[in-house]
């Protein structure tokens, strides 16, 4: 699994001109799923998410995690972030999870971060054409790999 996280002071999430999701300040994390991608990976990624401190403390120092800061936190499934360059001029999406098996673990993924969390996490919806709207806090952009826990 691969995530891109922001933090941001406002997200939004919206399909077809309708909101499906929007939070204030929080994290908005893009989440990529390839076939090897199991529970542990879900797991791990989501402890480490939860306790990453990148938000500001009374001195202004990076030193608050999500749940310290009071934020909330939207997920949206992009397979793009598996994308292979290495041939040629178009993207690969070869190691990207098909759908029977990336949307039980992003939905799996979700309810893991949102128990973590003690609440309710926004998302997106898994395969639709989604416009996703943030204004970036800082900017604070951070990627983690599951593959990559070293």
């Amino acid at each position: 699994m691969r995530v891109v996280i922001q933090r941001v002071k406002k997200a939004s999430v919206s399909i077809e001109g309708h909101i499906k999701s929007q939070i204030e300040s929080g994290l908005l994390i893009l989440l990529g799923i390839e076939e090897a991608d199991n529970k542990e990976d879900i797991d791990w990624l989501c402890r480490k998410i939860v306790g990453l401190r990148v938000f500001d403390d009374e001195q202004g120092v990076m030193n608050l995690n999500i749940e310290d800061a009071g934020g909330d936190i939207i997920v949206v499934s992009q397979f793009t972030l598996f994308a292979s360059t290495k041939k040629g001029n178009r993207p690969s999406y070869i190691r990207a999870a098909r759908p029977e098996t990336a949307i039980p673990l992003y939905e799996s993924f979700v309810k893991t971060l949102s128990e973590a969390l003690k609440k309710p996490i926004g998302t997106g919806e898994f395969g639709a054409n989604m416009q996703v709207s943030l204004v970036n806090d800082g900017p604070v952009t951070i990627c983690i790999d599951s593959k990559n826990k070293e």
